[in-house]
């Protein structure tokens, strides 16, 4: 008996399963997408778009109803990560970059500082929300890859890997800079901010290779506008997006006039209170939960939040739950909350009616890991890091 379930937990927890499996997924889920003709792949159609707009010096905010619905909202240095993909056939391309952004999440698991059995939990406890968010096609899987890498390579002293994974997520995705809440776990702090720098010129050069340098600088004046655009776009009371703590209070209230400032202000204030406690600094595990809160802050406090953006919050759900040297009945509420209503809310075990009416009307899809962010912010102020917790 005992054997067989030492060989199930070594099946369960073999990388080259996972790692095919996440690769499966993403790979056929690009593919289903293709099928279904370009109203399905239409995100993809934008990102392409980016580059294309690039080598023409057009605006790549602007919108081309003749090929794709919405407007791009990432910014000029995507023209970079995307090009590739962009000049390969849409059955080819469109596959491979989901791969690409599966290969980075599976990566950056996999560096994870805690032991392989649980990688691997963590791996299994995020599929649902990854294939929610593979079928997206779009860059957040990715991102929730180079934010978990941004915090494990700081561990690993490897400031300059820390810094390229902030910066990439920064450069696509403006609030991929929540990388630098490592910075105070940072041992030589010169080096990392002069790698932050560097790169960060770097990137705001490599647009040019095949624009100008007037269209690249101008292209960040038009991403402010663009997310200023899309910022009150989202707040509306019927948005597919503003599955964030604001979110709930603007719906349930069904206010679309209130500020996200009141909560935003509150939350920095919340979210940095446990790095008053520098003597958990020298914890790994007080660093890991700091990835953690992270993950869901960003989340959580972004009007942009859709359901394709919580694999980033997911992933640090599934990490604050595997790192628990004791699963109390409230940490395991926690855990089956998240995977009822975050994970499989927009499902098909979910009838319509329940998600139209209640799930995407209330954003109650983000309701479960606000209680968990609330958690983890408790015991980050109260923990004791050097005994309360389990990597191994």
């Amino acid at each position: 008996m005992f054997n067989l379930k030492d060989k199930f937990l070594k099946l369960i927890s073999n990388p080259k399963i996972i790692f095919g499996i996440y690769l499966v997924v993403s790979f056929i889920s690009a593919v289903a997408k293709y099928i279904r003709g370009p109203q399905a792949y239409n995100n993809y159609l934008i990102f392409k778009n980016v580059f294309y707009s690039c080598l023409k010096n057009q605006n790549i905010f602007q919108q081309h109803p003749n090929l794709f619905f919405d407007a791009n909202h990432y910014g000029v240095f995507f023209a970079i990560l995307i090009a590739p993909f962009a000049l390969l056939p849409d059955w080819f391309g469109m596959p491979l970059w989901n791969v690409a952004n599966a290969l980075i999440f599976v990566f950056a698991i996999s560096k994870l500082p805690i032991s392989n059995i649980k990688k691997s939990f963590v791996a299994w406890l995020c599929l649902q929300e990854f294939i929610t968010a593979a079928l997206s096609v779009q860059f957040n899987i990715a991102l929730t890859g180079l934010l978990i890498l941004s915090m494990v390579y700081i561990y690993e002293q490897k400031e300059t890997k820390s810094a390229l994974a902030i910066l990439i997520g920064f450069f696509v995705k403006i609030y991929g800079i929540v990388g630098l809440s490592g910075f105070f776990f940072v041992k030589n702090k010169m080096k990392f901010i002069l790698s932050l720098v560097v790169i960060s010129i770097i990137f705001l050069a490599l647009p040019m290779l095949f624009s100008s340098a007037h269209f690249d600088l101008k292209c960040y004046w038009d991403w402010y506008n663009s997310l200023t655009g899309k910022n009150i776009e989202n707040e509306s009371l019927t948005s597919m997006q503003d599955f964030s703590l604001m979110g709930i209070v603007r719906r349930v209230l069904g206010d679309s006039s209130i500020s996200n400032l009141y909560f935003i202000i509150p939350g920095i204030l919340l979210f940095a209170l446990p790095y008053l406690r520098i003597k958990q600094y020298k914890e790994l595990a007080f660093q890991v939960m700091i990835l953690c809160s992270t993950l869901l802050f960003l989340v959580l406090f972004s009007s942009s939040s859709e359901s394709p953006t919580f694999i980033i919050a997911v992933t640090g759900v599934m990490i604050w739950f595997i790192i628990q040297k004791e699963k109390t009945p409230l940490v395991l509420f926690l855990l089956f909350f998240v995977l009822i209503l975050t994970c499989f809310s927009m499902s098909d075990l979910f009838p319509k009616y329940i998600k139209e009416n209640y799930i995407i009307k209330y954003s109650l899809k983000a309701l479960p890991c606000v209680l968990v962010w609330f958690r983890v912010i408790y015991e980050l102020m109260v923990k004791d890091f050097s005994k309360d917790y389990a990597l191994n």
